[in-house]
């Protein structure tokens, strides 16, 4: 299953709150996700209230492959929280013969 971290709008009209989390790739914007890993608050004041991230299972769900949305790589990058880097396939050195 493909998954990827974005936001999700919650609130009312004029006064939006996104909550952060897992979701299949076909979900829609609001749709039900696989798990909540926190939330953004872009009107309050303070950047520790802003953003609320659960690292440990972001963590978690970046080990397993999950693709992240522009605005939450911001938000982790912020955090100091680093995605991993995939492996590298070793290509096949031998020539070929003619």
């Amino acid at each position: 299953m493909a998954t990827v971290i974005r936001l999700s709008r919650q609130g009312r009209k004029n006064r939006p709150h996104y909550r952060l989390g897992v979701f299949d790739r076909r979900t829609r914007r609001d749709g039900p996700p696989i798990e909540h890993l926190g939330h953004y608050d872009p009107l309050v004041e303070s950047a520790d209230e802003k953003v609320k991230l659960n690292e440990e299972r972001i963590r978690y769900w970046l080990s397993q492959g999950a693709d992240v949305s522009d605005t939450v790589a911001s938000f982790l990058r912020r955090k100091g929280i680093e995605r991993p880097v995939p492996a590298k396939k070793k290509k096949n050195k031998r020539k070929k013969k003619a």
